[in-house]
């Protein structure tokens, strides 16, 4: 067999998985094949257009486990679109005239590499079979496999991306002190927005874990302090029809009556509509280079926090967002078990010239393999028919249909 060389790079948002994806990799390939090469490539895709690299040594291999303990990326990330050229010439990535997808090939074949772990979301792994199928169109082997990173879960066709688990038990770790402002002022609204641009699993997750981590919990009776406090009034997801003026007068109901009241809101619910608001009102919407609206400029908790405040007529209003916080966390256990069997899938699949993203496939019952690159999309919704998040509509007494 001809001597491999790997590479990894981490790319896209950051998500409570990538520090360990790396150090998985590390350690599955000293294990079984230790003679192999190993690089990181610094940034995710603006390290392979810059030849920028981490060579990975001896002592980092031994001390590979330490990142299992760190959330971020110990490689860097970045967005980066290949095919949008325009962009990477403004940001001084490639040249006027370049071609990016070209440049990003050909540092691949230069630097020697026979293998690429590409680990981050749709549009990442997507980018890597572009990268792979142009190498392939010129000659060049490049076996490219890729593990799904999102906090949303939305990747089709696979059925939980790392990451996910952490950031809703992380994220209902952060609710768990931010819902003690309620006990602040009397009249409160408190907006949990939390990360999710398509897809509300995330959102759902959160509210879930959330109710699950409290539900236990003791009380002094008579005092303020209590389980209606640690409760939550609303959930609203990008899935979900919504009715401003019924959720108004239902919320209102709950805060004339608790003196306080509590919604869970995913950053893309009624994102259509405040971007469609905004443009008609002339205002220019930012996008990144794939096209998705810089929903961090949004502000769509601001939002609901501006048609809800007066319609339930509170004295105090607030919007907390978990996002980073809940992203950038250390992997939990359920998280990690979940990238180990992923991270040895991807160096048997890579070692034997299996391209494509590692996964349980929805479209083969459940099963973990290798997904073919082409049937890799982003934005899968979540099913509001899931019996758990029928559970936690129950127990919030909240009403809902589809969009």
């Amino acid at each position: 067999m001809a001597k491999q060389k790997v590479a990894m790079l981490t790319a896209g948002g950051l998500a409570p998985c990538l520090s360990s994806a790396v150090g998985g990799l590390i350690e599955r390939y000293s294990d079984v094949a230790p003679d192999v090469e190993l690089i990181a490539y610094k940034s995710g895709y603006q390290g392979v257009l810059l030849g920028d690299s981490i060579q990975i040594s001896k002592e980092m291999r031994q001390k590979a486990p330490l990142l299992h303990r760190f959330g971020g990326s110990p490689i860097g990330n970045s967005r980066v679109k290949l095919t949008n050229a325009a962009d990477c010439v403004k940001r001084g990535l490639v040249k006027e005239g370049e071609n990016p997808l070209r440049v990003a090939a050909e540092r691949l074949a230069d630097d020697g590499v026979t293998i690429l772990h590409t680990i981050g979301g749709d549009d990442t792994n997507t980018t890597a079979a572009d990268l792979a199928a142009y190498l392939a169109a010129n000659n060049y082997d490049l076996t490219v496999v890729g593990l799904p990173k999102t906090v949303d879960n939305d990747v089709v066709p696979i059925r939980q991306s790392l990451g996910a688990w952490t950031a809703a038990e992380v994220g209902a770790q952060f609710f768990d002190n931010v819902s003690n402002e309620q006990s602040a002022a009397p009249r409160t609204l408190v907006i949990h927005e939390v990360m999710g641009r398509h897809c509300g699993w995330l959102t759902a997750a959160t509210a879930r874990a959330f109710l699950s981590r409290t539900k236990n919990y003791e009380y002094v009776d008579g005092m303020m302090m209590n389980a209606g406090m640690k409760s939550i009034d609303a959930v609203y997801l990008p899935e979900m029809a919504f009715d401003l003026q019924a959720e108004a007068e239902r919320l209102k109901e709950i805060m004339d009556k608790t003196g306080h009241a509590t919604v869970f809101v995913s950053e893309g619910a009624c994102l259509d509509a405040i971007v469609a608001e905004r443009e008609a009102a002339g205002e220019t919407i930012k996008r990144d280079a794939f096209g998705h609206v810089k929903i961090d400029t949004i502000n769509v908790g601001g939002w609901f926090q501006k048609q809800f405040a007066n319609l339930v007529n509170a004295e105090r209003s607030l919007v907390q967002k978990s996002g980073y916080f809940a992203r950038s966390a250390p992997a939990n256990g359920d998280d990690l078990r979940l990238i180990h069997s992923m991270v040895d899938l991807a160096v048997e699949s890579a070692l034997n010239k299996v391209s494509g993203v590692t996964g349980h496939d929805e479209g083969q019952d459940g099963k973990l393999r290798t997904i073919e690159f082409p049937r890799i999309k982003g934005g899968k919704a979540f099913d509001l028919s899931t019996r758990w998040f029928a559970e936690v509509m129950d127990t919030i007494g909240q009403k809902y249909q589809e969009a």
